[in-house]
């Protein structure tokens, strides 16, 4: 179990509190490209770590995020008129550029100096393959640009998708470094779904379903390796890389495009699902593009016009109980991403950890948790920068792979865990 001030301390992301303050010592996905998709386009509502901002992109394509409301009288921006580089409020014309700089106050004379005065609190917002990051911490210590190999491969490799989750962000991260629920909760989907089908592991996992965890640190997270049993007395070994605080990457299956998530919090009761495939050493075919885009593997189907689910809370995710009872689908809902949200955000938007009984399956959410307090106390305490910052802590890779039962993964596989420019990934 985690006591009750643990459980907030990590929970807990508004400006004030220290884990808001250890993911503002990150850059973290904000928005999708596509939601700004062209200069002068409308403005976006931004909600990230209990902050409400807002997003545009102006005439010569620089993108801005930035205090939602005008320092005038207080006026959503949202409304705003993206014009002639600057983002006008309809209230009274009070203009900003992307720095969140008051540029043009129509009420008040030009040489007044009153616009040098105004300025709102923005953040840098950056374009890395389909993803806008944005950086909330100080100015003066922010790191090095994001490397994960997703958003670094050619754009025909890559796919990116982002969902809501009415969850903290924890409770959802901690799903995905638990390889134990994969044997139950979508041992429906592993045979039928296109970005899952057709690979040997598939059989490994159905067949065996009480794993044996061994988890190893690295310099940014950890390495949560799933071992279950495979042909000839040897091992079938799943790796899942989680770096810190929240990105992790699912081990693949065959030479399907590889699958990964961060879990980003909005505040401390609600999350974005960000959810990529990539192929490291080829394009994404016709087939997994139609595959991805309808919503399948690690995406989801939306409410027309949002990046809501339309599968969720609102129609009991539309379960099926005939496909629950034949099996098609273990919990009677269909799709990964929405198997695992419909189940987290079952808990409780902030589950009560203090009533929790562990087993030795959530060996990786433990350490998770140890690394997560060690960090983020030892930034409140003494200022010291938590793992996953380094981009050389980005360039991680999952794997799947067989081994003789006297072989280490960790040892074994130190090569096949580290992501580089057209490399084959290690699956099966």
């Amino acid at each position: 179990m985690l006591r009750k001030e643990v459980n907030e301390l990590l929970t807990q992301t508004g400006p004030d509190a220290a884990m808001g303050k250890m993911f503002r010592q990150y850059w973290i996905p904000a928005l999708l490209a596509e939601e700004l998709p062209e200069d002068d386009c409308p403005p976006v509502r931004v909600k990230l770590l209990s902050e409400r901002l807002i997003a545009f992109r102006d005439s010569d394509g620089k993108y801005g995020l930035m205090d939602e409301f005008c320092a005038h009288r207080g006026v959503s921006l949202w409304f705003g008129r993206n014009e002639e580089g600057g983002l006008r409020c309809p209230y009274h014309g009070w203009k900003y550029d992307t720095t969140g700089q008051c540029i043009e106050v129509p009420s008040e004379p030009a040489d007044s100096g009153f616009c040098e005065k105004i300025k709102l609190q923005a953040y840098p917002l950056i374009k890395i393959g389909d993803i806008l990051w944005t950086y909330m911490g100080p100015k003066d210590d922010e790191p090095p640009h994001p490397e994960f190999e997703f958003a670094t491969v050619p754009s025909n490799q890559t796919f990116t998708s982002k969902r809501f989750q009415e969850s903290n962000w924890l409770q959802a991260m901690e799903g995905g470094i638990d390889s134990s629920h994969v044997s139950f909760l979508h041992s429906g989907s592993l045979n039928t779904d296109p970005l899952f089908k057709g690979a040997r592991g598939n059989q490994y996992n159905i067949a065996d379903k009480m794993p044996f965890f061994e988890v190893v640190k690295h310099d940014g997270g950890l390495y949560v390796g799933a071992r279950r049993n495979a042909e000839d007395g040897k091992y079938y070994w799943r790796i899942t890389p989680w770096v810190m605080p929240c990105f992790t990457m699912v081990p693949p299956r065959g030479d399907h495009p590889i699958h990964g998530h961060f879990w980003i919090p909005i505040d401390d009761e609600n999350c974005w699902a960000w959810s990529f495939d990539y192929h490291p050493t080829r394009a994404l075919s016709d087939v997994e593009m139609e595959a991805l885009e309808g919503g399948k593997g690690v995406h989801c189907e939306y409410v027309p016009g949002t990046y809501i689910p339309k599968a969720n809370k609102t129609n009991d995710y539309l379960v099926d109980r005939q496909a629950q009872k034949e099996g098609r689908y273990y919990s009677g809902v269909e799709g990964i991403a929405i198997q695992d949200s419909s189940l987290q955000e079952s808990m409780g938007p902030i589950v009560d950890r203090t009533k929790e009984n562990l087993v030795s399956t959530d060996n990786g959410v433990i350490m998770a948790r140890q690394m997560l307090k060690k960090a983020v106390t030892a930034l409140r305490d003494k200022g010291v920068t938590p793992p996953g910052v380094d981009p050389a802590h980005h360039r991680t890779r999952s794997v799947s792979v067989v081994l003789p039962p006297d072989q280490a993964f960790a040892e074994v596989c130190e090569e096949d865990l580290k992501a580089a420019t057209g490399k084959p990934h290690t699956s099966v």
